[in-house]
């Protein structure tokens, strides 16, 4: 044989070995799930790595991808670990054409690193979590080594490619193309058939009526601008920013909360049915993320039903510690092993605190914390907002750090006094004449009080508010503006009840929230 045609012989085999390397990653992948299907999703190798990706990755970094990416930024990393695991399948592939048993040897080695992230997840079971990984790598590796095989020449056959065997890499390939989509369909199912005790839970709930209920809306509190985000956000259109790849789904049937820690006289277990049984309480609540950046969307407004939290934790003996509690750090934990920490104070301090059970008229959506999680009004949702909650540990500060402080982010974050122009939007167009300038403003637990616009480098006028449903709610506001033809800066800031007006002064939403007043360029036609 010629050395062009080597080089030509050569040539062909690289893409197909390729090939061979991403067949192998697939079929790794998919029994993988399959597997994880059966023990826990959480558990298959893409969550559970990426899990670790989210737990490792500096703050301002997932800040960055929460800004760009919004809600979708578990999907982007998602789709970047699988771009990341097809690079190295291909590379896997090349290697294992002349390195057989090296490039199986590789497809184990990406098995014990996701074994590993799995039983290292906060949420891990045990050694369980370890088989998706270690059998879709076994899988893979063989699938690897018997491609590449087939691709090799046969016995007596010194050409790189005149002695492959086409037909069987054929066979082999396609075998493995159709395994991989039965273990993934497989693995969907077995996903699916193990939340169907859960959906079922929510499906089948019924909220009793609560004893307290929230005032009716007032009339003026809706403002009929269009543009203006509506008063109440639906539960479709609420924002969801937390570090669960996979929405736990917890069978309300089976579900626990543990109740213990300092200056807790005897540990509580709860089930869902005795929460149900307890006085239930029906608030308007404004919730608000703490990497919601200046003018941004994570902020909106529902109806909780729920158990008021410090009714129940002064039935266990907890005090504040302005009451001579030990305690002063609440830390909660969810089913995926985030654990957040709220101060003991504000919970207990006359606030609608809640174990919330409901929103906006209907159970939790799992994407929201079904069956349970927490709403303090006034906090950041990362010192607050435990999702899918299953224990609460009264603890202090210099006790114990959750999750967001040991990445740098503050331990006690109240919601700052803020506001956002909703309409008009960047850059729009309006005509000549009057504009609607609208949007909203919150401080929680301390309420609006005033919010003023500035057009360009002019006076701050005062806009007109919207009737104020609770100072637990954002409020939305109105200013008719007379436009001029031209460029144009419209800014808001917003007064709390307190008298604190929303500074200008711009920071990073790390270590405690966003502030800075909201502007917004027009060109008026």
């Amino acid at each position: 044989m010629t050395e062009n045609e080597k080089k030509s012989a050569t040539a062909l085999l690289l893409p197909l070995a390729a090939l061979s390397g991403v067949l192998a990653g697939l079929a790794a992948l998919a029994v993988a799930e399959a597997v994880a299907g059966g023990v826990r999703p959480q558990a298959g190798p893409v969550v559970a790595v990426g899990g670790a990706a989210i737990d490792r990755t500096p703050a301002a970094v997932k800040d960055w991808a929460i800004r760009h990416f919004g809600t979708n930024d578990k999907l982007f990393l998602q789709l970047g670990i699988l771009a990341v695991l097809a690079l190295f399948a291909l590379a896997l592939g090349i290697l294992a054409l002349r390195f057989r048993r090296t490039g199986a040897a590789g497809v184990l080695l990406f098995g014990v690193v996701g074994a590993l992230a799995a039983t290292g997840r906060p949420d891990s079971t045990g050694i369980t979590d370890a088989l998706p990984s270690v059998a879709g790598a076994v899988v893979g590796a063989v699938v690897l080594y018997v491609l590449v095989g087939r691709l090799r020449p046969r016995v007596h056959t010194s050409a790189p490619a005149a002695g492959w065997d086409r037909r069987g890499f054929v066979i082999a390939a396609g075998a493995a193309a159709v395994g991989s989509a039965g273990a993934g369909l497989l693995g969907r199912s077995l996903s699916g058939a193990g939340g169907r005790d859960a959906v079922a839970s929510r499906r089948n709930l019924v909220l009793p009526a609560p004893a307290s209920r929230a005032r009716a809306v007032p009339k003026g509190a809706r403002l009929r601008v269009p543009g203006v985000s509506p008063f109440v956000t639906a539960n479709s259109d609420f924002y969801r920013v937390d570090t669960a790849l996979v929405v736990p789904k917890v069978d309300a049937t089976t579900w626990r909360l543990r109740i213990h820690g300092q200056g807790v006289r005897h540990p509580l277990t709860l089930t869902f049915d005795d929460l149900l049984r307890r006085e239930l309480v029906e608030r308007d609540i404004t919730l608000t993320c703490v990497s919601n950046e200046v003018g941004g969307p994570y902020v909106g407004n529902a109806r909780w039903i729920g158990v008021q939290l410090a009714d129940l934790l002064a039935e266990l003996g907890v005090k504040p510690p302005s009451k001579g509690g030990t305690a002063d750090q609440l830390v909660a934990r969810s089913v995926d092993g985030m654990t957040i920490g709220s101060p003991v104070e504000d919970v207990m301090d006359g606030r609608d605190a809640l174990l919330a059970l409901g929103m906006n008229g209907e159970p939790l959506p799992f994407a929201h914390g079904f069956p349970v999680r927490m709403v303090v009004p006034g906090l950041y949702g990362f010192v607050s907002a435990c999702k899918w909650i299953k224990d609460i540990e009264l603890t202090t500060f210099d006790a114990y750090d959750p999750y967001w402080v040991k990445r740098g982010w503050a331990r006690r974050a109240p919601i700052k006094t803020e506001s956002r122009i909703d309409t008009p939007k960047p850059f729009a167009r309006p005509k000549a004449g009057t504009v609607m300038v609208a949007g909203v403003a919150w401080a929680q637990h301390r309420g609006i009080d005033r919010v003023e616009v500035r057009v360009d480098d002019g006076p701050w006028q005062e806009a007109r508010l919207a009737a104020e449903d609770t100072r637990d709610t954002w409020r939305q506001w109105s200013f008719p503006w007379q436009a001029a033809k031209g460029g144009h800066t419209l800014t808001v800031r917003a007064t709390d009840r307190t008298g604190a007006v929303q500074t200008d002064r711009r920071t990073r939403t790390i270590p405690d929230g966003a502030s800075g007043w909201h502007s917004v360029v027009v060109t008026v036609g």
